[in-house]
């Protein structure tokens, strides 16, 4: 297999990361407005709507930033080449980033339930999906993992075997959608989104370590770092009884 492995769509040839992130963000969508369909939503058009663009906002921002934190001599090296700074994307910056908007709206406009459920499912189909095309884009995406004798290593065309840790994302985001979906109907308003988060930012946290990321502080990378930001914001629900029930569910599944 040669990398980038590019996708013949009719009289194109489309590249992989361009065609697997655009199917991820459409079928996402779709997936959120057929369960908003199915599953009603207490909040009125106004309300809605103020915390989805709170969220694409806060995801874009956040998503940015992280991107630029990892590695800031490369961000300095490259101020004026606005398409490097603004291209790359950090997964879990958006998420932290989208989260924390969505707060500041809600108590801004005085929304205080869990408005997360909805999302979590189209959130973890969406990244599945999208990391395929990571993988396929070969070396050049950045997400790819190190050196490894494993006999699924992949040799994305260096001629170093490495962790195809794309593909490991996609695997536990699909695994993660199977456990939201049979968790959902018997879990309280906001925990389905909370399980999203804490197993991601917990995947993410171990999966970074077999990365060549940059550390940035004690061994770990800006990533990392973000993902025991959130995870110890969450500890308190990890750890009650709520948490427990859903932690339970999700080993059953």
């Amino acid at each position: 297999m040669s990398f980038p492995v590019l996708i013949p769509l009719g009289p194109w040839v489309v590249h992989p990361h361009f065609l697997f992130e655009t199917a991820a963000y459409l079928i996402g969508f779709q997936l959120y407005l057929l369960r908003r369909r199915r599953r009603g939503d207490y909040l009125g058009d106004g309300p809605r709507w103020s915390i989805v663009t709170a969220a694409a906002i806060g995801a874009v921002v956040g998503s940015r930033l992280l991107f630029w934190i990892e590695d800031p001599a490369a961000t300095l090296r490259n101020l004026d080449h606005p398409l490097v700074l603004f291209g790359g994307k950090s997964i879990v910056g958006a998420l932290v980033g989208g989260w924390i908007a969505v707060e500041m709206v809600k108590r801004w406009i005085g929304i205080r339930e869990a408005t997360g459920d909805l999302f979590a499912l189209p959130l973890a189909v969406g990244i599945a999906v999208g990391r395929i095309g990571c993988f396929l884009s070969g070396l050049p995406d950045g997400t790819y993992g190190t050196p490894t004798s494993l006999p699924w290593g992949v040799d994305l065309g260096d001629g170093v075997v490495r962790h195809p840790t794309a593909l490991y994302e996609s695997l536990f985001m699909i695994a993660l959608a199977v456990v939201l979906a049979r968790v959902e109907p018997n879990a309280r308003r906001g925990d389905v989104f909370k399980l999203f988060m804490a197993s991601y930012l917990t995947f993410r946290l171990l999966v970074d370590g077999i990365k060549p990321g940059l550390p940035l502080a004690l061994g770990l990378t800006a990533i990392q770092w973000v993902c025991l930001g959130g995870l110890a914001y969450y500890a308190w629900w990890l750890t009650t009884g709520r948490g427990r029930v859903a932690a339970t569910a999700a080993q059953e599944v």
